[in-house]
């Protein structure tokens, strides 16, 4: 099997390096984080213009009908340049949620408008009570035949400012139960939603949702649609893979800011990168980042593919290898850069905020090694 990226998508991940190293240096990123919206509406637009929100959706929705494999070039160099824009959130999670759960007129509603640029989405999954990825507290009931959700939601990333948010919420069943769980999409302004905004460790905006009988639709909800359970998984399979090439695209910037400043560093007379012990280290984060780019094309090829337990076992793998050689190998970056590395000024120690934020998204390493474990175990 050929496990090289296209010359198509090469060429997509290579036009957006360029567009970044134009419009999203570092202190442009710093001016981005410190505005009130955390992200650049402007930044947005140039990336549909690129036809970057439209990549991964349908053809029936404006899409081009790309796959993860796709998105790898485009989430890898979105990592390197530690971009906070809405499109792991709007074009990753939300607008995969609402493609396999809702029907073609509630997808036609929205998901045009995604593609555009026009409209943003968020998919508010996880609760701060959560005893695993499908515990669902968050209630639904039908109050004069309209649904209305009630409960709380953590991490929404880009939460605040979504347009639309798809939510899970439970119609049946106890809050730990594999069924009784729908998907919802309610609006941004909906009465009875409270959005909370806040940013996490590498500035990436995120909210708490609180739900106080607010209305929303449910997505499908006919006979035969698809499972909402199967759809949870499906769309975090996805994300995880799409994390996994971001957490390797900061990596490739810290591994190239640490090339750099060894070769101009100068100590005792001479650059640091003639030291032969900090050559070693820097050796040994080369081969932690190419482990981890092999590990992060096996992750979008898997999650490209139907969902079988040998593909999420392969997402498994690559999210865990990653988040843990994700933290080694930009830790020895802030630790060869010395104090300045540690410094909120200079850009090293972001990737490391990034990669430890990615390696806590849909599941840390501890937990998908425990869950390999298991599956080992049972067969």
């Amino acid at each position: 099997m050929n496990f090289a990226l296209s010359d198509q998508q090469r060429q997509l991940g290579e036009s957006l390096e360029r567009l970044l190293a134009k419009v999203y240096d570092f202190n442009s990123r710093a001016a981005i984080v410190g505005s009130a919206a955390g992200y650049s509406a402007q930044v947005w637009q140039q990336f549909a213009e690129l036809g970057l929100t439209a990549l991964p959706l349908p053809e029936d929705y404006e899409g081009f009908g790309g796959t993860t494999v796709d998105l790898l070039p485009v989430m890898t160099a979105l990592g390197r340049a530690l971009v906070v824009e809405p499109y792991l959130s709007s074009v990753v999670l939300g607008a995969t949620a609402l493609q396999l759960a809702g029907t073609f007129p509630q997808c036609q509603a929205v998901l045009p408008g995604v593609a555009r640029g026009e409209l943003l989405l968020a998919f508010a999954h996880g609760e701060s009570a959560a005893r695993h990825p499908m515990w669902v507290a968050t209630t639904a009931r039908q109050v004069g035949g309209q649904w209305v959700l009630a409960g709380n939601k953590a991490n929404v990333l880009h939460g605040e400012s979504a347009d639309h948010i798809v939510v899970s919420a439970r119609v049946a069943g106890q809050p730990g139960d594999a069924e009784g769980v729908a998907l919802f999409l309610l609006q941004g302004d909906a009465p009875g939603l409270v959005r909370r905004g806040f940013r996490l460790l590498d500035d990436m905006p995120a909210a708490e949702l609180i739900l106080d009988d607010v209305p929303a639709q449910r997505l499908g909800g006919k006979p035969g649609s698809a499972d909402a359970g199967q759809v949870v998984r499906q769309v975090m399979n996805i994300a995880t893979a799409a994390a996994c090439a971001q957490a390797l695209g900061a990596m490739q910037g810290a591994y190239d800011m640490t090339l750099a400043y060894l070769g101009l560093r100068q100590q005792f007379g001479k650059p640091l990168g003639q030291n032969q012990a900090l050559r070693h280290r820097a050796a040994e984060m080369l081969v932690h980042l190419e482990t981890c780019r092999s590990m992060a094309l096996l992750a979008a090829v898997a999650a490209a593919a139907p969902s079988s337990p040998r593909n999420d076992l392969d997402i498994r793998r690559a999210k865990a290898i990653i988040g843990r050689y994700g933290r080694l190998v930009c830790l020895e970056a802030v630790q060869m850069h010395g104090g300045i590395g540690v410094t909120e000024e200079y850009a090293v120690g972001h990737f490391l905020r990034r990669v430890t934020v990615l390696d806590h998204l849909f599941g840390d390493e501890h937990q998908h090694v425990a869950a390999l474990a298991a599956a080992l175990e049972n067969g």
